[in-house]
């Protein structure tokens, strides 16, 4: 979420100069939450964040006192003879590598934030590109008759030896002070720094200047300069930290400085609004600093603030007036909205008026606003703190799904939002709120964009300066975009009414709705850039504006239009586009060509732009780069910067214009002038009457005139009010309920024996003074509550997820639409064997917190119930604890076409919260499944890979096994002479390694080919094994004969190991023997169905064993050494050795690294058994099945 208006800039002057852009730079607000910022055109530049733009090929910027780098940015430059398409990728090229540097010497706009200054910034690019032709013939284009021209008093001084220098700044250190400092700077754009500097001085409003360089050294590289705001006599200067990281302090307007070391790299400063030795210092590495000396000594307030998100106290609201608000990053990588003390910052004193995490780039502090935005799944929710309250959702209409929302303004009582909705690409609509800022009702539907020159997106919507609920906005609506104009606050809008007559006198034919007058609202943020539409508080009614009539707003064709009358009736003044500004208070108008052709000439005008009067400033032709106007409140002077060629000084043209005037005016000089809508003298419930200087009339004004002469309430009408939230204006004009929206709902804050407003579906304009008339009609009525059954309950987690952690506070919100929540008693079960009971909802408020203490998943059910009924809901709730391991247990050979039964054990042990995804063979999909076990049958030969995936929250592991599949196979078990327990750690490498020495082993007293030969270590102690010997892979020669080899080698293997003649050496000294488990042979195991005798009478041999062992078990205590085997022996898993490996990607943890009772030992013992019977049974058939699980 971003802002485009902040607190109020007051008149000054500020400049930033810029060629090709700056004519149509605009006001803006913007932040990295959103990546295409919109903003508000507003003359009287109400901003917070300024619009970056990229680096031109000179530059020249005016500030005032209080300007910070975090209203405006700094330009960088390129050499002569480039074209236009060559700046413009230059520019950005050399932008990204400034930017990357992080260097300071050329900010992004973005990256800074406002202070309540008393003069402006201003920046703009100049033209010395291609600047050595001169238009001697060419005079100014106009549309009147000239008048003669009387003589204005001027001086030029040059910043010699400055030629090379890009870049140049100029601050007027304070209202009626003759102090002027201009910085310039050479930036060089290939290694991102400047290079150069040269400071200069005036004491004279500009008609000498003085090198200040010896008084701060000669060395020293200055990149920026800061005015505090509530003392102008104080300044800052920054130098460029690529030489040394220093700040330079001045008391007596930049007379004398003092030297203060740095630890860190300033990339913006802002000072507070009233104490001028308060500043914040944000650095390039996302730290905040305070100082309360004025930058003597600084104080690290907090880490990973992001750019931007910063601000002080606003006084009236905040207790403490040293109170900062930002946005900080958790380790985590999670945002929060701290405040906290500039000088008392440390955990203990942070405050989190957000109980939550937010958005990056989302906090917006701002009059008697916060706004944040707070993370959710698909959807965007924003909330509102009104007069420092608690956090409350905005309320936009219910399928607005904004997919971006910047506040607009925020000073008018009421929050101004442009929301573009899931529907819109180009356009978005503009909400207005309740004082609260809580509901937003709709104000106008698809306001045009323009892309700016950094590609952010700039909104079509102007508010008029001086005359309240005046916008101007630019519509699209069926492929073409129009004018309007509203004087309500967007209650109603119209087109404008077109110019009766051109600059010849000819009558122009254009009839409304069909043609219209048409205007660009692109407000320079500076105003020696003049934008193409100007308005002044201190000249109510009159509009200066760049526009065309026709059908639709176009861009070609254009001339000035002006409006005495706040836009009833047009006049034209130009045929070609001209920077105007407003001098002596708004009682005059000055005029200069864009600045494409050097000029000579200024127009003015005394009458509102009926006349004008043409003045030379110079007897050599300028490239007007920017004008300043009035340094002081009680001079006339304005000053022209520019070039006389692209090789030529710097020039700064002072001009005192007071000699244009004949006298001072008096009362004679002035009128009245009624503030109307096409006749309706009622203006936002109220008639206006203002004192306005005669038109003609060549007197100096000196001071602000123009004034309120009377101000009487209207009887309140229709159009004084607006549809209230939930309410949607008809084309009878008359609001009725949106399709969504229950009107008879009543707040659950309404409980019986209160009274509640009930809507009528209006809602008066914010600041509208109308009395009387219908405004009983449409104001909402006050009722008494009703007795209601609970309905519209939901529950829902704090967060909005429906996953939680075991061991974590999750927090339940319930709410309820309807009913007495007083009166209203809600349960709460959280679906592990607990619940807990409130008397009515406002207990519940802050939310009702749980710990769940196990993993799964909980049906949590709420209950709302009184004594006219209830009304329940039901969420389910996944908690899950994080998974440390996953082990797949699976045999090692199996049967072809044989189902066999796989299974993964995830410990911790979890229910129902995990996920498994099967890879099986050579299938690229996965089965997915929430068992823990699946069944699968191998159709072809060979060896077949195995992977389970299993998830757990944001947890996921994955263990992988790779199997033999065979027609048939014998398979035999093995145990080993008691010693080697003792070097057995019972890990997967171990079982691994003891698994190869073994199979070497075998082949020495077998001449079986060694690829035919598999040993399986089993996991845990006693170790065991079982060996496997597969059939020739080449089967010409025919299955039985195969079957008789498999025969013949394990008789030969059995032999041997009943002999004692397989063993190994695990280490010196350290022989183990190799036994063969089994009472008599294994039979061949294959796919047929046929049964021998022999295998059923080993069947019965084994069943007869396994009861044997049952009543050992059952006497187990009375016998030692069986009770020692059941605490330490674990179940066994296969692993296969040799050609068969195993890949284990993840660390295997066996049941013995877990703490176990003694009582579930026994149990394991028992089912330890009970797989020795089903061992035993199964190696007389299918030896896949036979796994440990």
């Amino acid at each position: 979420m971003e802002t485009w208006a902040g607190s109020r800039i007051s008149p000054g002057l500020w400049l930033m100069i810029a060629a090709y852009a700056l004519q149509h730079a605009r006001a803006e607000i913007s932040s990295g939450s959103c990546p295409s910022p919109v903003q508000l055109r507003r003359e009287e530049l109400q901003m917070q964040q300024w619009v970056r733009f990229k680096p031109a090929e000179e530059m020249l910027e005016v500030r005032e006192p209080g300007v910070t780098d975090q209203e405006f940015g700094v330009l960088g430059s390129f050499g002569p003879n480039l074209s236009l398409d060559q700046v413009k990728a230059a520019a950005s090229e050399s932008e990204d590598a400034a930017l990357g540097r992080a260097k300071r010497s050329a900010p992004d706009f973005n990256e800074f934030s406002n202070s309540d200054w008393s003069g402006w910034t201003a920046q703009l690019e100049s033209q010395k590109s291609g600047r050595s032709g001169f238009g001697w013939n060419r005079e100014d284009g106009r549309g009147n008759t000239r008048q003669e021209e009387p003589r204005l008093s001027s001086s030029t001084f040059a910043l010699t030896g400055d030629s090379a220098h890009n870049h140049a700044v100029v601050y007027w250190t304070g209202q009626n002070s003759s102090v002027i400092l201009i910085l310039t700077k050479l930036y060089d754009f290939h290694i991102g720094s400047v290079t150069e500097s040269t400071l200069w001085r005036s004491t004279d409003y500009g008609s000498t200047y003085e090198r200040m360089n010896d008084k701060i050294g000669f060395k020293a590289v200055l990149s920026y300069l800061y005015v505090c705001p509530s003392n102008k006599k104080k300044i800052m200067v920054l130098t460029d930290p690529e030489f040394e990281s220093s700040v330079l302090i001045s008391t007596d307007e930049g007379a004398s400085y003092q030297k203060y070391r740095l630890s860190f790299f300033v990339l913006s400063l802002l000072f507070h609004p009233t104490e001028e030795d308060w500043a914040l210092a944000y650095s390039h590495d996302q730290k905040l600093y305070s100082s309360v000396d004025f930058g003597r000594k600084w104080m690290l307030i907090h880490e990973h603030v992001t750019p931007n998100r910063f601000y002080w106290s606003v006084s009236g609201l905040d207790k403490e007036p040293d109170l900062v608000h930002m946005e900080a990053h958790t380790p985590e990588g999670n945002v929060q909205y701290v405040t906290c003390r500039a000088q008392m910052c440390s955990e203990a004193n942070r405050n989190y008026p957000f109980p939550g995490y937010i958005d990056i780039s989302s906090l917006v502090v701002q009059d008697d606003y916060i706004f944040i935005q707070v993370p959710t799944f698909g959807r965007a929710t924003y909330y509102v703190s009104y007069k420092r309250e608690a956090f409350i959702q905005i309320k936009l209409p219910k399928y607005s799904l904004p997919k971006d929302l910047h506040i607009v303004s925020t000073d008018g009582e009421q929050v101004f939002a442009a929301v573009q909705e899931w529907n819109q690409n180009d356009t978005y609509n503009l909400y207005l709120s309740d004082t609260r800022g809580i509901y937003f009702t709709l104000a106008m539907e698809n306001v045009k964009t323009t892309r700016g020159i950094a590609g952010n997106q700039m909104l079509d919507l102007y508010e008029v300066a001086g005359i309240k609920g005046m916008l101007i906005a630019n519509k699209k609506q069926d492929n073409q975009v129009k004018t309007y104009i509203t004087y309500n606050k967007g209650r109603d809008w119209r087109l404008l009414q077109a110019p009766a007559a051109d600059l010849e006198g000819n009558d122009i034919h254009c009839i409304l709705p069909f043609c219209s007058l048409h205007l660009q609202l692109q407000t320079s943020e500076n105003p020696y850039v003049s934008g193409t539409i100007s308005t002044r508080s201190t000249a109510p009614g009159i509009i200066v504006a760049t526009g065309n009539i026709g059908a639709e707003l176009s861009y070609n064709n254009v001339g000035m239009f002006v409006s005495s009358d706040a836009g009833n009736s047009w006049r034209a003044i130009f045929e070609e586009e001209h920077n105007i500004w407003f001098l002596d208070k708004g009682g005059a108008l000055v005029a200069v060509k864009q600045p494409s052709v050097p000029t000579r000439h200024l127009w003015v005008s005394f009458d509102e732009g009926r006349q004008w009067t043409q003045h030379t400033f110079s007897q050599v032709p300028l490239f007007v780069d920017g004008v300043l106007v009035e340094a002081g409140a009680e001079n006339q002077i304005m000053t022209f910067f520019g070039h006389f060629s692209h090789r030529s000084e710097w020039q700064l043209i002072k001009i005192d214009y007071k000699s244009i005037f004949s006298r001072r005016c008096t009362e004679e000089d002035y009128q009245t002038w009624h503030l109307h809508n096409q006749g309706e003298p009622c203006v936002m419930g109220q008639k206006q009457i203002y004192m306005k200087r005669r038109p003609g009339n060549y007197c100096m004004l000196g001071k602000d005139y123009s004034r309120i002469l009377s101000a009487e309430s209207c009887i309140c009408r229709a159009h004084d009010f607006e549809c209230d939230y939930g309410y949607e204006r008809r084309s009878d004009g008359n609001c009725r309920p949106a399709f969504w929206f229950n009107p008879s709902s009543v707040s659950r804050s309404c409980s019986q024996g209160q009274n509640y407003f009930n809507s009528t579906g209006y809602r008066k304009v914010v600041l509208n003074n109308c009395t009387k008339g219908v405004k009983e009609m449409y104001t909402a009525r006050k009722q008494q509550c009703p007795n209601r059954s609970p309905k519209g309950l939901t529950l829902n987690t704090k967060d909005g997820k429906l996953t939680a952690n075991m061991g974590s506070n999750v927090t339940f919100i319930v709410h309820l639409d309807e009913g007495d929540s007083l009166r209203t008693n809600i349960q709460l079960d959280f679906g592990d064997g607990t619940a807990v009971s409130y008397s009515n909802l406002s207990w519940t408020e802050e939310g009702i917190k749980h710990v769940y203490k196990s993993a799964g998943i909980f049906r949590v059910t709420a209950l709302a119930e009184n004594t006219l009924g209830s009304d329940t809901t039901t969420l389910f709730l996944h908690v899950s604890c994080a998974v440390e391991h996953v082990q797949l247990l699976a045999p090692f050979v199996v049967i072809r076409n044989k189902e066999v039964n796989i299974t993964a054990v995830v410990l911790p042990s979890q229910s129902r919260t995990v996920t498994y995804f099967w890879w099986l063979g050579n299938n690229t999909e996965p089965v997915i499944t929430l068992d823990g076990s699946i069944s699968y049958t191998f159709r072809s030969e060979g060896m077949q890979t195995i992977t389970v995936q299993v998830a757990a929250g944001d947890t996921i592991l994955q263990d992988t096994k790779t199997i033999a599949v065979k027609e048939f196979f014998k398979s035999l078990l093995l145990s080993f002479s008691p010693n080697l327990d003792e070097f057995n750690p019972d890990i997967p490498e171990w079982r691994q390694d003891v698994g190869r020495v073994i199979k070497k082993a075998l082949l020495q007293v077998s001449d079986f080919p060694e690829e035919q030969l598999l040993v399986a270590i089993f996991p845990g102690v006693p170790t065991a094994a079982e060996l496997f010997l597969l059939p020739n892979k080449n089967q010409s020669e025919g299955k039985k004969k195969s079957e008789e080899e498999l025969e013949k080698a394990s008789s030969i293997i059995v032999s041997a190991l009943n002999q004692n003649l397989v063993e190994f050496e695990l280490k010196p000294g350290v022989r183990v023997i190799v036994y063969n488990t089994q009472l008599t042979l294994a039979p061949l195991v294959d796919s047929s169905p046929r049964h021998s005798s022999s295998a059923m009478l080993m069947l019965l041999s084994v069943v007869f064993l396994g009861l044997a062992v049952f009543l050992i078990y059952k006497f187990k205590r009375k016998i030692p050494w069986i009770n020692i085997y059941a605490e330490v022996n674990q179940e066994k898993e296969q692993e296969m050795i040799g050609s068969v490996g195993q890949g284990d990607t993840t660390p295997k943890i066996t049941l013995s690294e877990f703490t176990a009772s003694k009582e579930l030992m026994e149990k394991e013992l028992d089912a330890r058994v009970k797989r020795g019977v089903v061992n035993a049974c199964e190696s007389t058939r299918e030896i896949p099945n036979c796994t440990s699980v």
